[in-house]
């Protein structure tokens, strides 16, 4: 066998596998023929995918618009002989490349560990004898051999199954393990419906089984989801996509005003080496040096508040991002829910009963319909408790960070119902030892046990299963008072119904009293005499900390999706319940699509479905990424959550992935920005507020610093219109924006959130970093600064004989100035300074007192007039400084006065 035809593998009777595979389910195949076969069909491992190198991945770094800005500015230091601030402006270039590409290397690491999270043993059929074998050497046609705790080592079609469950979660996102079967299915079954068929990567949990391999490698479902997490697009950010738009402009236009300078001089006759210095000094002064190293810190300062809230970075940009989502597509087991599968309700001796508490801790309660709890008084519920309890293969323990199940979730449910009334598991199993079990089949949907209930006693029978299993079985009910009764009629219906429109999973009990010398039971003793004790009801149940943190994200414009590979009547009832759907959602009213639905609709009716549709269940890999491309479509910065392998191609297309920390695989986090270590949907809540306050400082802080660029630039400019000496030197000019950048602007990183930043709409993604309100007051500081530079400059001058030395540190000291006053404005966009709190952001007052040091040291200190030709100041220079910079902090405290008074009116 040299290929392997296309076939639908689990629409095929096992016979037919088998001869397609030209394999022996007895022996298995030879090693000659299993060696031909790898050869053929090579090992069974995904392949890694090429790519750039990391020398080319390191230097494409250095394309983006404002880097080459940076680096012309590193020339241009360089030419006027100033090393140390060519070496500075150079290095945050360099720290910039070298975090961009550590960023880069470990987003590409997706795919090693999805290889990596392949790589197990497998016990299969060699030679007819068992062999334990690396994973990688199998091939299709192998016979594999499964026990709970392995590994499916590939894909493989179930030609034999005891009891077989598979936990699937992290393949489809269904939550509890799947029965296994080997029937034959309809060749349109989803992934999470095949239940003759066992994945690659999938995790055994219980019984015993045994699988033909059809795929290996790359063909396998977990083979194709690596070549989607390969083809994803790696998108940028809003905010990268704003800075790199914000820098075409910004690299125009200092090219613009530079050779504007050179033309300029050279028509008015000037000398050419002057003039070109003339327009170095103005491309120095325009070009913002502290910006990337603004941003740079900015997000960093955000990684760390929002580590705090246990939200965990692994992308810088992917802070902002957060503040500019739109929607969240969010997987539902384990984020939205508890992942614990807990008991909601609970019908025995014809009494209802609701159970408070989650997961599978103890606490809680259990009330019947008036708020009371008597379990004396009802022998119906002890019966159907013990049960619960008896009728079980598995166990409850207390571990280090709350209960955990050992076994299946539905059995875990159980023993927490019958503790919160009280009883004990270890002395309930002691008092009343099993002594034979029938287990639970597929066909017959229900398990039995048998039970020493102590001498002179009769012996008893527990069945728990399907409703559709026990109930037709049943002819009486257990009543209340331990003697038999007929049920209503349609009374078992109609609690089954209410039940399951809740969402819940319904297993049904009953009990049957057999002579003391029985010994064992067989299906036999199953067919007459049982009497129906009651129903328990669970589900997986939303997390409350999600359901506020939801209502939070709707208030603040956010839509919540939720995206599931779970049945579509449990997606709906916790979609209702955490507010993301209305009361009447539900498959039948097609506000929840299928997997089947999302299947039959073009790229275009996706867009307009999945714009529209609030919940999405028994989705598969594909779909998840083509739910996400559609979202896109429309223009939404979208986030998605996961926590599984299917989950890794969605993450890495979202614009921002989140995946789980505690449940993740490793797949997962390495396909994702942003890891939550407490697997929380409210703790993404938090991170988009902190994301917001990351962008609005990020906004405050470029509205800071464009004013200081802008009239450094325009003062030279205007010096050069006018044919008189420059009122600042570009070492000086380098001096303002290295030190005011690095003690003042980067001192806005640090401001707290303004209150109400969750009550906004999110951004719009077309909108500029810089609204037009903002490019105003951008020019009416600019050119206060340059009024003011240029006209004191000239005045002290005239005033001082010709000093320019004394009249450019007046210049200089009026820039600086004038930033600090200026500073204060823009701690609020909007809002006045001092209902913000004078003292809420301590480091803005530390760096104005540095800054204030520095300044008086170039003003007055030898060493630094030297350098930098200043003169010390005197009385009267500091005076109209200080007027000047009080000047601009009024005005544009009037401007934003007079802006709100506009929109209250």
């Amino acid at each position: 066998m040299d290929s392997l035809p296309e076939k639908v593998w689990h629409s095929l009777k096992s016979e037919e596998v088998l001869n397609v595979l030209e394999s022996d389910p007895a022996k298995g195949l030879s090693s000659q023929e299993a060696a031909r076969r790898l050869e053929a069909f090579g090992p069974n491992e995904l392949t890694q995918k090429k790519g750039q190198g990391p020398l080319i991945r390191f230097l494409l770094q250095f394309k983006q618009p404002l880097v080459i800005i940076l680096l012309a500015a590193t020339v241009i230091t360089l030419l006027l002989q100033e090393y140390v601030d060519s070496i500075v402006i150079f290095g945050v270039v360099l720290v910039n490349a070298i975090i961009g590409f550590v960023q880069e290397s470990k987003a590409l690491k997706a795919i090693e560990a999805l290889a990596k999270a392949m790589v197990s043993e497998a016990t299969v059929l060699r030679d007819g004898e068992r062999q334990r074998v690396n994973s990688s050497k199998l091939v299709p046609g192998d016979i594999v051999l499964l026990q709970s705790g392995d590994k499916a080592p590939a894909d493989m079609r179930l030609i034999k199954s005891r009891e077989l469950q598979v936990d699937e979660s992290a393949l489809t996102g269904e939550s509890v393990p799947v029965q296994k079967a080997e029937t034959v299915l309809d060749e349109d079954m989803v992934i999470g419906d095949r239940h003759n068929m066992a994945f690659s990567s999938t995790l055994v949990t219980y019984g015993a089984g045994q699988g033909v391999v059809v795929s290996t490698g790359d063909r396998t479902e977990i083979g194709r989801i690596n070549e989607l997490i390969a083809s994803a697009d790696i998108l940028e950010t809003p905010l990268t996509q704003k800075i790199h738009h914000f820098s075409n402009i910004l690299l125009y236009a200092i090219l613009a005003m530079a050779v504007a300078t050179f033309i300029i001089g050279f028509i008015r006759g000037q000398d050419l080496v002057e003039m070109f210095m003339a327009s170095v000094a103005l491309a120095v002064g325009a070009i913002p040096e502290g910006l990337p190293a603004a941003i740079t810190i900015t997000l960093a300062i955000g990684v760390s508040r929002m580590a705090k809230r246990n939200a965990i970075i692994r992308k810088l940009p992917a802070v902002e991002t957060l503040g500019s989502t739109m929607v969240i597509c969010s997987d539902k087991t384990g984020t939205l829910t508890q992942n614990q599968m807990t008991v909601q309700d609970i019908v025995a001796g014809g009494v209802r009963y609701s159970l408070t508490g989650v997961g599978y801790s103890p606490e809680g309660e259990i009330r019947d319909e008036e708020g009371n709890f008597d379990l004396e008084a009802n022998l119906s519920l002890q019966e159907l408790l013990k049960a619960g309890v008896l009728c079980n293969d598995s166990t409850v323990k207390k571990a280090e960070g709350g209960w955990r199940v050992e076994g299946d979730p539905t059995e875990g449910a159980l023993l927490t119902s019958a503790m919160k009334a009280g009883y004990n598991v270890q002395q309930l199993t002691s008092d009343i030892p099993r002594l034979d079990t029938i287990p639970f089949e597929s066909e017959r949907q229900y398990m039995a046990s048998l039970h020493d209930q102590g001498e002179g006693k009769p012996r008893i029978i527990y069945v728990k299963g399907s409703i559709e299993s026990i109930c037709v079985e049943c002819s009486v009910i257990y009543g209340p008072d331990g003697e038999p009764d007929v049920p209503k009629a349609g009374a078992i219906t109609q609690w089954v119904e209410s039940m399951a429109e809740k969402g819940l999973r319904v297993l049904a009990f009953a009990r049957k009293e057999v002579p003391p010398d029985t010994t064992e039971i067989t299906h036999a003793d199953l067919e007459q005499g049982l009497e129906f004790m009651g129903l328990q009801g669970m589900i997986d149940p939303p997390r409350p900390e999600a359901m506020d943190a939801v209502e939070a994200c709707q208030a603040a414009g956010i839509r919540v999706k939720m995206i599931t590979g779970d049945h579509a009547g449990t997606a709906a009832a916790i979609a209702r319940q955490m507010g993301l759907c209305g009361e009447t959602c539900s498959y039948h009213t097609r506000e929840v699509l299928t997997g089947k639905d999302i299947a039959a609709l073009d790229d275009q009716e996706l867009v307009e479905q999945a714009d529209s549709t609030a919940v999405f269940a028994r989705v598969s890999p594909e779909q998840k990424l083509r739910l996400v491309e559609a979202l896109q479509k429309r223009d939404n910065v979208v986030a998605m959550t996961g926590d599984g392998v299917n989950d890794a191609p969605a993450l890495r297309q979202a614009n921002i992935g989140v995946a789980m920390g505690i449940t993740g695989t490793e797949v997962s986090k390495e396909s994702s920005d942003m890891i939550l270590t407490d697997d929380n949907f409210a703790t993404i809540k938090a991170a988009v507020e902190e994301g917001r306050g990351v962008f609005d400082n990020l906004v405050k802080f470029i509205t800071w610093t464009l004013p200081t660029n802008g009239g450094e630039g325009l003062v030279i400019l205007t010096a050069i219109l006018l044919g008189t000496a420059l009122p600042i030197l570009p070492l000086q000019i380098l001096w303002i924006n290295m030190t005011t950048a690095l003690l003042l602007g980067l001192m806005l990183a640090f401001e707290p959130k303004e209150e109400g930043i969750m009550q906004r709409m999110p951004r719009d993604p077309s909108e500029p970093i810089l609204t037009r309100t903002l490019i105003e007051r951008i020019v009416l500081v600019s050119l206060l600064l340059v009024l003011g530079a240029f006209g004191l400059f000239k005045l002290e001058v005239a005033l001082m004989g010709g000093d320019e030395s004394l009249a450019r540190t007046l210049a200089v000291n009026v820039f600086v100035f004038g930033e600090m006053f200026y500073l204060f404005n823009c701690r609020s966009i909007t809002r006045p300074v001092w209902t913000l709190g004078l003292f809420s952001n301590m480091f803005l007052w530390a760096g104005v007192g540095i800054m204030t040091a520095l300044q008086l040291l170039f003003t007055y200190a030898p060493f630094m007039n030297s350098i930098f030709q200043s003169a010390p100041m005197g009385w009267a220079e500091w005076g109209m400084v200080f007027a000047n910079s009080l000047l601009i902090y009024l005005v544009v405290e009037t401007e934003k006065w007079v802006r709100r008074r506009k929109a209250e009116g």
